[in-house]
């Protein structure tokens, strides 16, 4: 595996982390601001991070490909 890939997946696991995080905190009672802003960090964190990790797998299977 490539250190690239190997950053690429380190980032997308942290933005994995932060927006699971994010979200998991609306279990607690918030104010109208923070649920809006918990809901929509969290879910483009946490998308993000999908995406990145996605890019990160065919990045791998194509370097070794070659």
């Amino acid at each position: 595996m490539s250190w690239q890939a190997l950053i690429m997946y380190g980032v997308a696991a942290a933005f994995i982390l932060l927006g699971a995080g994010l979200l998991l905190a609306l279990a607690r009672p918030r104010s109208e601001g923070q649920v809006y802003a918990f809901r929509m960090i969290g879910i483009m964190a946490l998308s993000g991070g999908v995406v990145l990790a996605m890019s990160a797998t065919f990045l791998w299977q194509w370097s070794a490909a070659r």
